[in-house]
């Protein structure tokens, strides 16, 4: 024992004297010839110094060696197991003994052993990436994509009708916007009203806007209009039978959210002092087929008299008369049976050319003072007898059918 303390004070005053630049733990081959140099140059003592093989491990718990930086002979024994201490550089810049090692030792060891779990834990994530992968897209041959083209895909559509579907503007002032220079279609001024756009694919701007790419939803409606309002959204001196529908535009995006709010119109036009049907749209296709003299579409009318009516009088409006230079010849006249709540008596009137004011010129050439005039059948559909003024209904596929829409697309319409 007294061997190994004179030992240990020759190792603590060979490196107080040393300057070491290692900066790792030193191996028990570095102690032993640092501590055989120190002993050969400062004494003429010799020590033979040997390593003991490791002892083996017991049952119980072997006691920690104490840490002590400030002192250089920190020496720790079991039985005859000699422990090497750990030679570190302390915040003064010498060389002191320890048996533990160094915290900044221990800290890399744990970032190493951390470093090494979170690359394996990647590499895992990244082959279960690899083996599940993206699944391609599925090709159809050409005969599915014409098939698909030409039953289901909107084909491309005129600029000017595009701008009027999207709520822009009437298909007039559309095109205005468009011969203005005020419209761009891919970043460029488009001035052709024919243009062929798809508004998914191609980028429309209108005065700095964008138009959307997705169309809002057909929207097809009955009104029963009540006296007083005239159907056009362009006067702001009369009451316009537009304003009827604000509580109808108000909740668009709640039923239909992502839509843009849809640009209502009548198809067709009742006088002022007119009531009764008709129909409001925003698609200009169906507004033109329905209202478009080749359709034939019969309408039937309600005329309330001042003053009694006799058959010349029935004689002289089913000859018909003449307007803006066409004879107009009405398809049916008849005389209503008198009601106890009606004290005036009624015609009733069924016309197909529908022009401006026919029903009062026909009454008018008769002889007949109109009271009052109502429209209560367009074709097949008959305005709901329960429709209250200034109320409206959606139409649902039966509907349009008895109106004579002959469109391939009635599923978009919702019942």
């Amino acid at each position: 024992m007294a061997t190994i303390a004179a030992a240990v004070a020759a190792a603590s005053s060979a490196f107080t004297s040393l300057h070491l630049t290692r900066a790792t733990p030193y191996t028990r081959r570095h102690i032993h010839t640092l501590i055989t140099s120190s002993l050969s140059s400062s004494s003429s003592t010799e020590f033979n110094i040997t390593f003991a093989p490791p002892k083996p491990k017991l049952n119980k718990p072997e006691p920690s060696l104490p840490r002590n930086p400030n002192s250089n002979s920190d020496i720790a024994e079991l039985g005859d197991q000699l422990y090497i201490p750990w030679i570190v550089r302390d915040e003064k810049g010498n060389l002191t003994l320890q048996s533990t090692p160094p915290a900044r030792l221990l800290h890399d060891m744990a970032n190493a052993s951390t470093s090494k779990k979170n690359n394996k834990k990647s590499k895992q994530i990244a082959s279960k990436a690899a083996t599940v992968g993206p699944t391609a897209e599925p090709k159809y041959s050409k005969a599915a994509r014409r098939f698909y083209n030409e039953n289901f895909r909107d084909p491309p559509q005129r600029l000017s009708k595009v701008l009027a579907a999207s709520g822009v503007a009437s298909r007039r002032s559309s095109e205005e916007l468009i011969f203005q220079g005020r419209v761009t279609v891919n970043g460029s001024v488009c001035k052709t009203p024919q243009t062929k756009v798809d508004p998914a694919r191609d980028v429309i701007y209108v005065n700095g806007n964008r138009l959307p790419k997705k169309l809002p939803s057909k929207v097809y409606l009955a009104l029963n209009k009540p006296k007083g309002y005239i159907c056009s959204s362009g006067e702001k001196e009369t009451k316009s039978v537009m304003s009827l529908f604000d509580n109808f535009v108000k909740s668009w995006d709640k039923r239909h959210p992502g839509q843009p709010k849809p640009r209502l119109f009548t198809v067709g036009r009742l006088d002022v002092a007119t009531t009764g049907l008709i129909i409001v749209t925003n698609d200009g296709e169906f507004a033109h087929q329905i209202s478009h003299p080749s359709s034939n579409l019969s309408k039937e009318y309600i005329a309330t008299i001042d003053g009694e009516i006799h058959k010349r009088h029935l004689i002289a409006i089913s000859e018909g008369t003449v307007i803006d230079g066409v004879h107009c010849t009405p398809d049916a006249v008849e005389l209503l049976p008198r009601q106890p709540d009606v004290p005036r008596p009624r015609l009733r009137i069924v016309v197909h050319e529908g022009r401006n004011h026919e029903v009062r010129e026909l009454v008018k050439n008769a002889g007949l003072q109109l009271r009052a005039l109502k429209r209560i059948r367009i074709g097949g559909f008959r305005l709901p007898s329960d429709l209250a003024l200034g109320k409206h209904v959606e139409l649902n596929q039966a509907n349009l059918r008895a109106l004579g829409w002959k469109s391939q697309k009635l599923d978009e319409v919702k019942t």
